[in-house]
């Protein structure tokens, strides 16, 4: 399953760390990484794919919020399809 993450927030150190470390514990591979730093506001999107197929979405979706609130900044985790589907006309 592929799954859109947006990261914002103030920047800091290993936020990326942080992140990709959480996805990797499940076994995410990511597939493409956009970052900016935008006057101390640090943004990312990333595009990860989930390999396991027993690995539950909301299971990952959860551990994203917990890193995001132990790192200050807000993380959304969409499936790629969902995320796609909301912005065709």
């Amino acid at each position: 399953m592929k799954c859109v993450v947006s990261v914002l927030g103030a920047d800091r150190i290993g936020i990326v760390a942080d992140v990709t470390t959480a996805l990797a514990s499940f076994g995410a591979n990511i597939d493409d990484i956009s970052q900016t730093v935008v006057g101390g506001i640090f943004s990312m999107t990333l595009i990860a794919t989930l390999t396991d197929e027993s690995v539950v979405f909301d299971d990952v979706n959860e551990k994203l919020k917990e890193v995001g609130k132990k790192l200050g900044v807000e993380i959304y985790m969409q499936r790629e399809d969902v995320y796609r589907a909301m912005y065709e006309i």
